[in-house]
């Protein structure tokens, strides 16, 4: 293996899969792996993760989320570059953008493997993920099977991953056909939990709740719903506080968002006030805590929830 990757660009799910591969690579080599979140790097941590080893010959450091490593870490790296161990692997996931560029820009000039993470917007580049997918777990899908699933979860790569792992595994042996793919979604494009989210954020709360038990009945999970919700309040408080003169594609790496993300965000927002977004976010944390046992009815609970977000959509 190389000695430095460099896993770039803002889509999660891609860097999840190149992540996931490279680290069954270490494995196979019986590396002693070791996993830093760079957000939570206290000085020490980096320059321990790369210091040799008594009981291994081969290593690896894995540093996730490297645009938020604190600015006392970054010469731990930097001190490491100029001198590399040939016995190490150092993995560094990056969300792109300009936050941590200068650091950046000094892994590059040791030429890592570079593996594109960059968000997908083309139904064919959606479609090549699904068909490798699919070659990752061992199993054949048709074209048709293939283009089935992204039309119904196309918009999040996590769902897409999440139910092609679910098909591979329980569907019988031979290819995956459009048939099969019809039967796992019950004939008609599965209603997620971002669905759910989209309607309660938008303050529409009919649709939502009407979405909520679709989606309950196509066997999402009520934790799935929750944490969709949350996500898209993450996004809209995540967004409140940037420049509106900033291009969607100037924050992306700073956001860990995909520009459409922004885009969308910013649309939403346009309905929202600060005190309606903490409101949300509280009703959410409570739903979420109520869906993972606190509530003798979660589903009633949890459609309490989206009446609170969607009247605090309205507070002033």
């Amino acid at each position: 293996m190389n000695a430095f990757y460099l896993l770039l660009g803002p889509e999660g799910a891609l860097a999840d899969r190149a992540l996931a591969k490279l680290l069954a690579q270490l494995k196979d080599e019986n590396a002693e792996i070791t996993t830093v979140s760079a957000a939570d790097a206290i000085v020490g941590d980096i320059a321990d993760g790369l210091a040799p080893s008594l009981f291994s010959e081969r290593r690896a450091l894995i540093i996730k989320d490297l645009q938020d490593l604190p600015e006392e870490s970054k010469d731990e790296i930097t001190r490491y570059l100029d001198s590399p161990d040939p016995t190490m692997t150092v993995v560094f996931v990056h969300k792109g953008g300009v936050k941590g560029k200068a650091l950046l820009d000094a892994i590059k000039k040791v030429k890592p493997e570079i593996i594109a993470c960059e968000a997908m917007k083309k139904e064919a580049d959606k479609e090549s993920f699904v068909k490798d997918l699919f070659l990752d777990a061992g199993r054949k899908a048709t074209p048709g099977a293939i283009k089935a699933l992204v039309n119904a979860l196309g918009n999040e790569l996590r769902e897409l991953q999440s139910a092609v792992s679910q098909i591979s595994l329980d569907a019988p042996a031979g290819a995956i056909d459009e048939a099969i793919v019809d039967k796992f979604h019950q004939g008609r494009i599965e209603t997620t939990g971002f669905d759910v989210a989209d309607a309660t954020i938008d303050g529409n709360l009919p649709v939502a709740l009407v979405t909520l038990r679709s989606a309950l009945e196509t066997g999402t999970d009520p934790v799935m719903v929750t944490s969709a919700i949350a996500s898209s309040l993450r996004s809209l408080a995540k967004v409140s506080g940037t420049n509106k003169g900033s291009k969607s594609f100037e924050l992306a790496g700073q956001l860990g968002m995909a520009p459409w993300q922004i885009d969308k965000a910013r649309r939403q927002l346009q309905s929202w006030t600060p005190r309606g977004i903490a409101t949300a976010v509280e009703a959410i944390a409570k739903a979420d805590a109520d869906v993972k046992g606190a509530a003798s009815d979660p589903i009633f609970a949890l459609e309490k929830a989206l009446a609170t977000i969607a009247a605090a959509r309205a507070a002033r």
